[in-house]
Parts: C-alpha cells; structure tokens; sequence
C-alpha cells in the first residue's frame, strides 16, 4: 500500500470545460489500496458574503438581511470542497448506509459526504440544509419543504463545473405546502448540480454528484483524504461550486 500526498491550490476563477464523464462504476474487492491525501490551498482574494435582502414570507423566512459565504476560506484552506478521483472505472463499494446524509446546519454547513446516497434536502426556515451536500449519481434527491409557504425548487447541471457557467435544469419543481419530492438525478457532463428557490432569490446550495466513491470533504483545516484507491493512474481533481476546478496527478503502485 502507498500513500500519495497532494496539495491542490484553487484560485478565484471561472471553471474550464468538463469531459463527459466515465461509464458505469463497478463495485469489488479491494486488497492493499493506497490513500490520498492532502490539503486545499485558495489563492486570491477573499471576497465578503454575498447579501440578500430578505423581501417576503418574513414571518417563515426571517427579515432583514441574510449573508451567504460562497467562498469559505480559512487559515489559507478553501472549504466547502470536494476532492475527488476521475474516471475511476472499478472499486470499493459505495458506503452501504446510503441516505445517512449527517446533521443539517446553518447555511454553509456540509452534511457527511462519507455516506453517499439517496440526498435530503430540506427546506426549512427558507434555507436550503445542508447548503452542501453529496449523492450518488442515478440516485434520488428528496426535496423535503418544511415550510408552511410555496417553495420552487429548481436544481441545474453545472456542465463545467461552476455556477457562473453552463447550466441545464434537472428539477424544477412547485412545493406550495409542506411535504416532499423524489427525483432520480442522471447527470450526464457535470459533477454537481446547483439549488436554487424561484420564489426566494435569497435560497442557494450544492450537490455533488459522484460517479464513484472515491472523493472526500474538505475538512476544516483543507486536509482530505480517499482511502482504499486501487493501484493505477489517477486525476485527481477539486471541486468547488463558484471556482475554477483543479487537478493533479497521482500514481499508485
């Protein structure tokens, strides 16, 4: 087994195209694999929140104003990143408590990207929670409103990976009263999808969308880490919904 540390440094910047990703993961055994590991470095300037002014539905969705960060950065380290291995044609299995999707927080909170499966977003106090989260792709996204108000929940592909780019509908759907939606989620070209509300401009968040189940959070302090990688030649690559996506090589033998 080998471990392969890797630093990644993501600037400010748009994102470049995507390739269609890879075919069908196939799941097996895995003896002696390697990890990867690392840190995520931003580079740039760190932009405040973004502000919003709360406009309606003021006794569910709160007054005044609400602050986004899009572009956490702490210490140096860019959080609210996903790292993950391109194209990985066959491997571990994806976790097999699928739909456990973690605590859902404020609006920047990441539910556990380590348990990978049917997503729950749910809609309450006009915020999406978790403002990120993780599926498996060909999986379902329960859209939950937990509000006594008429949420629209529209979901896009980020076809190169960022928000300021490309996007193409996935979901676009009416939740006048409390209760909930399933959709299954094929993304074709990119790896996450944005959330957005057509009746709160104030509503935003992120699904990645994983192919396989080699990725990982970005922790607190920008390190990650993908375990049990098969020896081979990989891409790995970082996420970020508002930036420009890196990537690196890594070799396992």
């Amino acid at each position: 087994m080998k471990k392969t540390l890797i630093t990644l440094s993501i600037a400010g910047l748009c994102a470049l195209p995507l390739a269609t990703q890879a075919g069908t993961y196939k799941e097996t055994s895995v003896s002696n694999g390697g990890t990867i590991s690392g840190t995520i470095n931003f580079k740039g300037k760190d932009l405040p929140p973004k502000t919003y002014t709360i406009s309606k539905d003021n006794d569910v969705c709160g007054t005044g104003e609400r602050k986004i960060d899009f572009v956490r950065v702490k210490d140096g380290h860019l959080l609210d990143t996903i790292v993950y291995l391109e194209k990985v044609k066959e491997g571990k299995p994806f976790p097999a408590d699928v739909g456990d999707v973690g605590d859902v927080g404020d609006v920047g909170d990441v539910g556990d990207v380590g348990d990978v499966g049917d997503a729950i977003i749910d809609q309450k106090g006009c915020e999406f929670k978790p403002f990120l989260q993780a599926m498996k792709n060909k999986d379902v996204l329960d859209a939950v409103n937990d509000d006594p108000i008429l949420h629209n929940i529209h979901t896009y592909e980020l076809i190169r990976g960022d928000a300021k780019g490309p996007k193409k509908t996935v979901m676009n759907i009416s939740q006048p009263k409390p209760g909930s939606v399933k959709t299954t989620i094929k993304l074709k070209k990119g790896p996450a999808m944005k959330i957005e509300c057509d009746a709160h401009d104030f509503m935003h968040g992120f699904v990645f969308v994983a192919r396989n189940p080699y990725f990982a959070k970005v922790a607190e302090d920008g390190s990650y880490t993908i375990a049990d990688v098969p020896p081979g030649k990989y891409t790995i690559k970082a996420w970020h919904g508002m930036l420009k996506n890196q990537s690196n090589y890594s070799p396992l033998r």
